[in-house]
């Protein structure tokens, strides 16, 4: 089957409602977002379910999407921006903010987030930004965290996840797909949610050390949920699956299982780029 070019970043235009379904609906979507709201409200001064400060915050939700999570920041009275490659992606979103009544705090902007500039003019820092699901579909994906740094007020927050190649070989090992490991082939197939660069924790950590970034928190998402490879075991007992992922998304060796990793940064107060 033929694979996906990486030789251009990915356009989603074609998998917007498979995203929806597949991605961000039913137990994948439901501990997927308990894990980011876990992490956020255990670092972060502000979070939707909290009081709305003086002052909303600005927040960038860069490559996302559906905004399924940014759109509950925008519910509790932040000002969102939500941009993307897909025009289809925004469509879908753009549905969500009509139906919620949000179009006086969300702003849609269909562009990549290497251009975004061009259409944010002189107001393009943010106290909050959220980039998921993106670094592993481009072409030179070392390249987005020196540009979403850009966009970072001083002592400004990120939330970056991305798809962890730990992940998808140990996961092929299990299913004994030994010729993808002997020829390292972790690239998905054309049409398919497997991305294009899958990457190391330890690499990005390791790009992430060499910006003045912190680290606050390091997650797993969906640490054995993917593993178990009978749908009918998975859907049992969602809330205990569910509460274990939780209990063993920051504990080694499960957390660097994760299908994603979450890392949750600050830009340091001094040094604004």
């Amino acid at each position: 089957m033929a694979k996906e070019s990486v030789q251009q970043d990915r356009n989603f235009d074609d998998l917007a409602q498979r995203f929806k379904k597949n991605i961000y609906g039913g137990l994948k979507g439901d501990i997927r977002l308990a894990v980011l709201e876990r992490d956020c409200r255990a670092h972060l001064p502000v979070f939707p379910a909290a009081e709305i400060p003086v002052k909303p915050w600005r927040i960038l939700d860069a490559g996302g999407g559906q905004g399924q999570f940014s759109l509950q920041w925008a519910q509790a009275g932040h000002d969102v921006v939500i941009c993307d490659i897909s025009a289809e992606m925004l469509k879908l979103a753009e549905e969500q903010v009509k139906a919620l009544g949000l179009e006086k705090q969300v702003q849609l902007i269909h562009s990549p987030v290497q251009e975004l500039p061009q259409h944010l003019g002189a107001a393009h820092q943010f106290d909050f930004v959220i980039c998921h699901a993106v670094m592993e579909w481009l072409q030179e994906p070392q390249e987005l965290l020196p540009c979403l740094l850009n966009y970072l007020a001083p002592g400004a927050y990120l939330s970056l996840t991305f798809y962890n190649l730990h992940s998808l070989i140990y996961k092929n090992l299990l299913r004994t797909n030994f010729k993808k490991i002997i020829n390292q082939d972790y690239g998905g197939s054309r049409g398919s949610l497997t991305p294009i660069n899958p990457q190391y924790p330890e690499q990005v950590l390791a790009w992430v050390s060499q910006l003045p970034l912190n680290v606050l928190c390091h997650s797993g998402i969906r640490v054995f949920h993917d593993y178990i490879f009978n749908e009918d075991h998975r859907a049992r007992e969602p809330q205990s699956l569910l509460q274990l992922e939780l209990e063993f998304s920051q504990q080694e060796p499960y957390r660097s299982l994760g299908r994603y990793i979450h890392l949750l940064l600050q830009q340091e107060p001094d040094l604004a780029v």
